[in-house]
This record gives C-alpha cells, structure tokens and sequence, in this order.
C-alpha cells in the first residue's frame, strides 16, 4: 500500500484559502444564517414524520423529498448491484451522517461503537449495541446470522477523512462478521466550506449542513465481494480497501484512527516557546535548536531534558536525551548521569575526552552528596514511598547548591 501524507486526508480549517472563493463566502454569508434557521425548523418537521411512518418504500422517499429541502442531495450509482442477500455492507467514512444518507436508498442499520447512547443514539439513526467494546464483534456476529435482520452498515476506517487523498487503513474486525460483504463507495461534495474538520463534534457539523446551498452524497455500488479459502480477515480487508480506493480514484494507506488522533494531539500541542527569563532564553533557544539536530520535536522531553541540563551541564545533550529516552523520568536520569551508568553514550556521542572526564570527575564529587537509586525494589509502598521522598530531597538540595555555587550566592542569601 502507498502511504500518503496525513495531513492531506483531513481538513483543519472551515474556510477557504482561496480568495476568490472566500470572497463569495463572505457574501453568502447571510443568505446561510437565514437558510441555517428555516432548515433547523423543517428539520424538527423531517424529525417527526420519519418518527411517525413506518419503515417502507414510501417513508424513505417521502424523507429523502424533504431532506432535499435541508440540502442533503443524494445521488446513487450502479443500485442493481446491490445483492440484497449480503448482510454487511463496507463503506468508507466522510461525514457524521453518512449512515442516514444510506438509509434513504436502502434499510440498513449502523451499530453505535462509541458516542452517546440513549436516545441520542437512538435519534441519530443509530443501532445501540447492549455489550462491551470486546463482545461487540460476537454480538453483530450473531446480528449478520440471524434471519429477517436488516444489512448492517460499518466503517472499517473508524473515523472520518475529507474523501479527497485516502482511505484509512480497515480494521479487520467487520471483515469477521460474515464471509460475504458490499463494497459501497461513497464521495461528497460541498461548495464554499470544508465537509468537516477534524475535532468538530456531529452537532456543529449538522448546522454547517444546514449553512451550505447543499452537499450532495454519491452512491456507488459495487459487486459483492467474498473471502478466499486461506485468506485472513486483515488480508480480507485489505482487498476490500482496494477496491474502494480504485472506484474512488484515490490510495488506501496503513494510516489508522489512532495516527489521526495522535497528529491531531500534535497540532493541538505545538513545541513550547523558548523561556523569556534572563540569562536562561539563549539557552533554552539553544538547547530547543540541539533537540531538533537530535531528531526529536516532544515538547515534554525538550523540557525535561533543560532540567537535566540545569542539574548537569556538564553532560553532552545527546547522553540526556538517550537516557530520558529510556527513563522518561528527571530524577532517574540525574540519578543514573551521576552514578557513571552513560559513560559508553558519552564516548559513543562523540564528547572530547576533556568533556567526558568533567563529567566523571563532577558524578565522582556529586555522588556522594546525593542518595543513589534504590538497589532494591520497597516491598511495601510505604517502603517505596519513603525512598522516592528522599531521593527526590537530595536532588532539590543538589540542584539548590548547584545554583548558589553558579551566581556565587551565600548559604544565607538564598533562604
């Protein structure tokens, strides 16, 4: 599979950088606000009579006549192809009512993996499932199995994508439900506006909708497709992602909802600005510019390595940052620094042996005046307690004189 960027599969931003398109959202702008009001309205009203009708050919398109008016246009391609033996139907995700869509053409249900339950679920369109996340697969399993049951619809990419780059990588889980699904392809196209962004929740998406002249879904159906003997569910899904991303026209990459998630705590969290205190900011801006020569971008481990850095300055960058790589803990590495355990990763890191002695003779001097890490484990946790308290005081301390020795201070001036 081809992996493409991540940044390309998701939309951040709302709005336009084109100009020319901006400029035209800005004067449709209050034609949106009345249309977002009077669709809010009618959208009670669809609400209400999709409630009252029974499931049948006649409320589907008596609902999908009315949803027109709230802008949501439907189109579907190739509907013969649809088997209505096959009881699992695989689509890939774009919007949060992407299953609604699917429910004007054919009745279909979408199991409610995670969200709110209740009737919020329930109004939704959504299929609650009575169990745990890890008996979700038995119970649709049973669901597919039982007879007289409608198809049900699932999103093996978990998460939404803008529809225009890739596909997410599938979870093989759906693909264990039944031996037989239906690929259905499904693209949307929305003028002025992005179809969503990446942390907006399914409530300001719909006003949105409701904003926008229209978004119009194509259906596309594709001929069922069943799993070879000896082939595994992952591979089974891999198959079907294919096909999708070539009837879509786009790549299936090995991006899952996890990296999504994780790109998106990344942006949320850019690194953090160098400290604006004197005689600390070009070290801290030097240091930031050394973490990233060393190849990595945590702002968390940036910070903790200046701590380090504070204790010890002494020691070369790279020997912190392999240690804390390890340890993921201030004290520990200080604490492993000044026992002498990163001697290989100081020769290793290229340190002139000018600067690989200051460091053994400052942890030969230094270790006494502080408490080594415990040799043993506290076999109760009031052991444990009690030996992180002290090793965390003869730290401070250490750090404490570090500091009156370094701007020459008295013992009593710092108290």
């Amino acid at each position: 599979m081809e992996t493409r960027g991540i940044e390309d599969m998701f939309d951040f931003h709302r709005f336009p950088k084109d100009a020319v398109v901006l400029l035209l959202l800005l004067i449709y702008f209050p034609v949106g606000i009345c249309l977002m009001f009077i669709r809010i309205f009618v959208g009670v009203h669809i609400f209400l009579v999709s409630c009252a009708l029974p499931e049948s050919f006649l409320r589907r398109f008596i609902v999908r006549v009315m949803c027109s008016v709230l802008g949501m246009h439907v189109r579907q391609k190739n509907p013969r192809s649809r088997d209505r033996n096959t009881k699992l139907y695989i689509c890939n995700h774009i919007t949060e009512f992407d299953h609604n869509i699917f429910n004007l053409l054919t009745p279909c249900n979408t199991p409610q993996l995670e969200g709110s339950t209740g009737f919020v679920c329930w109004a939704r369109g959504f299929m609650e499932v009575h169990s745990g996340r890890a008996a979700i697969g038995e119970s649709l399993q049973r669901y597919c199995s039982t007879e007289g049951t409608q198809p049900l619809l699932l999103f093996p990419e978990e998460d939404t994508t803008n529809g225009r780059a890739g596909l997410l990588k599938f979870s093989s889980w759906p693909f264990s439900l039944t031996e037989s699904v239906q690929p259905v392809a499904l693209r949307v196209t929305r003028p002025l506006v992005s179809l969503n962004t990446a942390e907006s929740s399914w409530l300001v998406e719909l006003l949105w909708t409701f904003f926008v002249p229209c978004t119009v879904y194509h259906v596309s159906w594709l001929p069922p497709v069943s799993r070879q003997d000896g082939e595994s569910t992952q591979e089974f899904a891999n198959k079907v992602q294919e096909l999708l991303a070539i009837e879509l026209g786009v790549v299936s990459t090995k991006i899952t909802k996890s990296d999504k998630a994780e790109y998106i705590k990344r942006s949320r969290h850019p690194p953090a600005p160098a400290q604006s205190r004197s005689g600390v900011a070009s070290g801290s801006i030097g240091l930031g510019f050394m973490v990233q020569s060393l190849g990595t971008d945590d702002p968390r481990l940036t910070k903790m390595a200046q701590q380090v850095k504070d204790v010890l300055p002494h020691v070369p960058l790279s020997v912190i940052m392999k240690d804390l790589a390890k340890t993921n803990c201030v004290d520990t590495t200080i604490t492993n620094l000044l026992e002498n355990k990163e001697d290989a990763a100081v020769e290793a890191s290229g340190a002139s042996a000018y600067e690989a002695s200051s460091v053994g003779s400052r942890s030969s001097g230094s270790a006494s005046a502080i408490k080594p890490a415990a040799k043993t484990f506290g076999k109760s946790p009031a052991d444990r307690h009690l030996s992180l308290q002290e090793r965390k005081e003869a730290l401070y301390n250490f750090a404490r004189r570090r500091y009156i020795e370094k701007h020459g201070l008295k013992e009593e001036d710092s108290q």
